[in-house]
């Protein structure tokens, strides 16, 4: 089983736009879509569409619109009732794919939440494979809360605790990198800001850079490092080997999700027993499936097509000395 937390869920609302967004004037929509969302949120939705056993936990008040979504995706889950509603994430997406995003603050956690908070995720991780620690943290939970989960775990649990993956940026990323994590998502902007190296643009054009700051973070104990690139796909970087992947150009819909699913597919991948090129592969795959698909809709395994997916290997550079972009200078392609 694969337990996933969202500290601050939301009800997640797309609404496409016929024309490019335009500052200061009236848009009439072509349609609106809304779902249950936030990171963790989403890839429990992912998983569970694929047939993969997920449950998610959450704050929330039995009735509240997200947990309500929920019930009705049949998305299994635990609540923390915490007296206030849940927040409402709005998306206004172009017809090329260009996503503009407003997320509201969520309600406040009290430190007596925060603590329960913690409790639910030790306890429901008895026996889980993978714990997912996925996006913002909301008002009142100190910015070390993931950091402390994975610990509270591990201690817990000892060799029986779940592998962990954490999905957030901003202090929260930066206190769940130093906790170790088995597996770190950022995107390029949050590999950008958690490393210093480069900028967020700068990482999505040039990958002999981005593959410098993934080998950074696993060189300080990380366990793996799936850095998501827009469109030109993603990286994968470990103690033994990195890798890069790309698929065919799809026409984007909404971007909205994309990263959630494609942290998805990889933890599909890793149920099926795959080896870090087939999460890889399929991590790419469900994340351009996803770019394909109105509002924050999640796509099922059977819609993502990863032999559609371009892979490249690299050298490994951790244990030779040598700094990333020496190591990498040698690509294989695997068609």
């Amino acid at each position: 089983m694969i337990i996933t937390l969202t500290a601050n869920p939301s009800i997640d609302r797309t609404v496409e736009l016929p024309l490019a967004l335009t500052r200061g004037e009236v848009h009439r929509a072509v349609s609106a879509h809304q779902e249950a969302g936030g990171k963790g949120v989403n890839v429990s939705r992912a998983l569970t569409k694929s047939g993969v056993h997920s449950l998610a936990l959450l704050p929330g008040d039995e009735g509240d619109p997200v947990l309500a979504g929920l019930a009705a995706a049949a998305v299994p889950y635990r609540s923390l009732p915490i007296g206030a509603a849940l927040r409402t994430n709005t998306a206004l997406t172009e017809p090329d794919g260009t996503t503009t995003k407003v997320n509201e603050p969520g309600p406040t956690l009290s430190p007596e939440h925060t603590a329960a908070l913690l409790d639910l995720v030790v306890t429901a991780s008895a026996g889980a494979s993978w714990l997912v620690l996925a996006g913002s943290l909301p008002p009142g939970v100190p910015a070390d809360f993931y950091a402390s989960a994975t610990a509270e775990v591990r201690s817990r649990y000892g060799a029986d605790a779940p592998r962990v993956a954490v999905d957030s940026s901003g202090g929260a990323l930066a206190h769940a990198a130093a906790g170790a994590p088995d597996l770190l998502k950022p995107n390029a902007e949050e590999l950008s800001e958690l490393t210093g190296i480069g900028e967020g643009t700068e990482l999505e054009r040039d990958l002999e850079l981005a593959l410098r700051a993934c080998t950074a973070l696993v060189g300080g104990g990380v366990g793996a490092v799936l850095a998501t690139l827009g469109s030109r796909g993603a990286l994968l970087v470990t103690a033994s080997g990195a890798w890069h992947a790309r698929h065919s150009p799809v026409s984007a819909r909404s971007t909205v999700g994309a990263g959630d699913s494609a942290l998805a597919g990889y933890l599909l991948a890793a149920a099926a027993g795959e080896g870090p090129e087939g999460c890889l592969r399929q991590a790419v795959a469900h994340g351009s499936a996803a770019a394909s698909l109105p509002g924050s809709e999640v796509p099922a395994l059977d819609q993502t097509t990863p032999e559609a997916v371009t892979l490249t290997a690299f050298a490994p550079a951790l244990n030779s000395g040598a700094p990333a972009h020496q190591a990498a200078s040698s690509p294989k392609e695997e068609n």
